[in-house]
C-alpha cells in the first residue's frame, strides 16, 4: 500500500498517480501534512497554515 513518505499515513493508488512524480511509488507529502507542501520538484515547509 503507498504511503507518504514524509508522515507515513496511507494514501491512495490514484493520488500518487497523480501527485507523486513518475517513478515514484509513494508521495512525499500528503493533504495530512500540514506542515509541508511540494514545489515544484522538491518539498518545502509551509509557509502559512492549511485551511481544511
Amino acid at each position: 500500500m503507498p504511503e507518504c513518505e514524509n508522515c507515513g499515513s496511507f494514501v491512495t493508488t490514484d493520488y500518487v498517480r497523480v501527485f507523486a512524480p513518475g517513478g515514484l511509488e509513494n508521495p512525499r507529502v500528503c493533504p495530512r501534512c500540514e506542515d509541508m507542501i511540494r514545489d515544484g520538484g522538491s518539498v518545502r515547509e509551509a509557509r502559512s497554515t492549511r485551511r481544511t
